[in-house]
């Protein structure tokens, strides 16, 4: 892709971004969402007029400048209608995890002095009633969802809510707005706070704009078409505000709203209505839909299968072509196209999808190779909260598989401290750096040096031509008694794929003479709760019944039998695995199948179905001690 110079575009803020689109756009769609069967939709300029009047609100009820205003709740237009609508009055704009405990809730309304929590319904109220009287600087309430059963004072409904300003004119709201310099903070990230307490990333009006406006470029989001975005993930994620709202702002795409139990199963319908045509999703997404297609095909005839095992070879060696540079196709590939990629793409809603993204957490090799081979490439993105979403992208004619990509144009990255193969800590440099954590000096030096550089945590290499590869953790490398530092992902990503009925695997073995793993079986989710069952996955039986073992039907019975002929195959999988181990410290010595499947509801999975190893370590620390008991 040819340099354009829009990497070094004027600072602006977020209202002058948002002026601009709506110059531009004032009469597309922005935000659509269901209501019963249809799809009701709102215009650039209602949206914008909306974000005023909120911002009026705001103000009227007393709103004072960089004060938090914390908004906690699935997707919606209200969600986004209040957070631009808190950065245009001046404050700043917090996303709150819907599934944070009351505690958790309490500690980032305190640290963003928030003057307002809104609210999606009765259950999120509820939380914050509660520790209401804990909070001096909060000034009301207002729940966008359902019907108000608490009327008490400083407590609104969103219609009520809206209407408050009325008496704030435009030239009020314009004085604020105008005094807003695109250096200055506009919104908090709260980090999911998988060790201590979460840390507040300031992000400023520049941070975002220039962001969303190089990362867009490079990406190929177009303003000339009308892009399709899906909303899903929490927006209280910087993935998800960079994808679902900066994104469409800047360049007049459209944000369509899934339902609350989009990670639960619904959101592959969102997509066969939509058909965006760029789509995020994170790993456990993208790995949820290759169970469901290969459970799918292990139903089909023998013919079937066959056309579609010689389709997916022809997609993997074009995919694979292009990638390198080549864009010759093989022979085969148009009827491999029209009898294959083209149904699938449209089961799956993407088939007008050119900018299928994947980030937030590691991909295993095996899954991008499932989607190349189905010509559906993920493009990787890798960053953090602290650089304003990705760091490096990957696009259409530059990505390389298991690479993040390059970094966005006018960025810079380095390999601090680099050991013999390359690999040290990834730091970043740029004008999407950010601000440094509310409150938190100390944590600032420690991820800010003198020289501006945002010290990751991560560890990664280049290779010859600039991509870079994350190859782990600081944090997360185990440290064995004999001092050897190893990398969990890869010899998690390893024992998945030689048996795929295995849905978590967590390597444990800090300080121990040798590695053991947690391994949990792929079962049925329950769609209403989030919450695993003891019900097998179909994948699960079918291994069972291959294996001579078949009339087995639930996690636990498999756990409280061990049947010798079940626990024989998963250890000839581990042996598969150990094979390949580059040192004897790297072997898995021991595992244990537990008795459910992590998630996100359970506790052992972030907001974007991370493994959080920490959380996993507690709540099983008993099973873990028995596994080295010698």
């Amino acid at each position: 892709m040819a340099e354009s110079g829009f990497g070094a575009e004027l600072p602006i803020t977020i209202s002058q971004m948002f002026e601009q689109s709506v110059s531009r756009f004032n009469k597309r769609v922005a935000l659509a969402y269901k209501e019963g069967k249809r799809w009701k939709k709102v215009t650039y300029q209602q949206y914008y007029d909306e974000c005023r009047r909120a911002a009026k609100s705001f103000l009227q009820l007393g709103l004072q400048r960089f004060h938090g205003v914390g908004i906690l709740g699935f997707n919606s237009p209200e969600w986004f209608i209040a957070h631009v609508g808190a950065i245009l009055a001046g404050g700043l704009a917090v996303g709150i995890y819907a599934t944070n405990s009351q505690e958790a809730c309490k500690y980032v309304a305190h640290s963003c002095e928030a003057n307002f929590l809104v609210v999606e319904n009765n259950k999120q109220l509820q939380k914050i009633l509660e520790i209401r009287s804990q909070l001096p600087q909060l000034k009301a309430i207002v729940q966008y969802k359902d019907e108000l059963k608490d009327q008490d004072t400083d407590i609104y409904s969103w219609k009520q809510f809206m209407e408050l300003g009325n008496n704030i004119t435009d030239a009020d709201l314009d004085a604020i707005v105008n005094s807003q310099t695109a250096n200055q903070c506009c919104l908090l990230i709260y980090t999911s706070g998988t060790t201590g307490n979460p840390k507040g990333v300031m992000l400023s009006h520049d941070n975002l704009t220039w962001s969303a406006n190089t990362i867009g470029h490079m990406a190929g989001i177009r303003s000339v078409v009308e892009e399709k975005i899906v909303s899903y993930l929490p927006l209280s994620h910087i993935a998800a505000q960079m994808m679902d709202i900066w994104l469409p702002m800047k360049f007049g795409a459209v944000t369509y709203f899934a339902k609350p139990d989009a990670l639960k199963g619904s959101l592959v319908d969102t997509l066969r209505e939509v058909h965006p045509t760029a789509f995020l999703g994170v790993p456990r997404v993208w790995e949820k839909m290759e169970e469901k297609m290969k459970e799918a095909g292990a139903s089909l005839s023998v013919m079937k299968r066959k056309i579609t095992i010689w389709a997916k070879a022809k997609g993997l060696q074009t995919s694979y072509n292009i990638m390198n540079g080549d864009t010759t196709v093989p022979w085969g590939y148009s009827l491999a196209n029209k009898l294959v990629y083209k149904k699938v793409r449209g089961a799956l809603g993407l088939d007008r999808c050119t900018k299928c993204l994947t980030g937030a957490a590691p991909i295993s090799k095996e899954t991008l190779e499932f989607f190349l081979s189905l010509r559906i490439p993920l493009y990787e993105l890798y960053g953090m909260s602290e650089s304003s979403g990705p760091h490096t992208i990957s696009y259409p004619g530059m990505f390389r598989i298991t690479s993040c990509g390059k970094e966005l144009l006018g960025c810079k990255s380095k390999i601090d401290q680099p050991n013999q193969e390359g690999i040290g800590e990834i730091c970043f440099w740029g004008r999407h750096v950010f601000m440094g954590y509310m409150n938190m000096k100390e944590q600032t030096k420690e991820a800010l040096d003198a020289e501006g550089w945002l010290h990751s945590g991560d560890l990664g290499k280049h290779d010859t031509d600039g991509f870079l590869y994350i190859t782990g953790r600081i944090k997360e490398l185990i440290i064995t008694a004999g001092a050897e530092n190893i990398a969990p992902v890869p010899i998690e990503d390893a024992v998945k794929n030689v048996l795929p009925i295995i849905s978590n695997a967590m390597l444990v073995g800090d300080k121990k003479k040798y590695l053991c793993m947690l391994l949990t079986l792929k079962c049925i989710i329950d769609d209403e709760t989030g919450l695993p069952l003891d019900e097998l996955a179909p994948a699960v039986l079918t291994f069972c019944s291959q294996h001579g073992c078949p009339g087995v039907a639930s996690v636990s019975q498999i756990t409280s039998i061990k049947d010798p002929k079940f626990y024989n195959a998963i250890q000839a999988g581990i042996n598969a695995v150990n094979k390949n181990a580059k040192s004897n410290a790297q072997i898995i010595q021991k595992w244990i199948i537990l008795e459910k499947d992590f998630t996100i509801v359970g506790g052992e999975l972030g907001p974007t179905m991370k493994l959080k190893r920490g959380t996993v370590m507690k709540m099983y620390a008993n099973e873990i001690e028995d596994l080295y008991l010698d």
